[in-house]
């Protein structure tokens, strides 16, 4: 009975060792391709400023919050 046990822990410690592999691959992935993203905009000569203005254009009233 306790082989049992353990053997479902291994198996679900498994599972979720693997799927948080996914998880940060993933994420990195997507960290390294946006920071590229940017870079090659920046290159170009589209700077942060620029970026901003768009994505206010694309999303109105949207506004930074300011804890003051």
């Amino acid at each position: 009975m306790e082989i049992a046990i353990v053997i479902g822990i291994l198996i679900i410690l498994f599972l979720v060792t693997t799927w948080v592999l996914k998880v940060v691959r993933a994420t990195l992935r997507l960290a390294i391709l946006m920071a590229i993203a940017l870079l090659v905009l920046f290159i170009i000569g589209i700077g942060p400023q620029t970026i901003w203005e768009q994505l206010q254009n694309w999303l109105p009233g949207f506004e930074p919050v300011n804890p003051q």
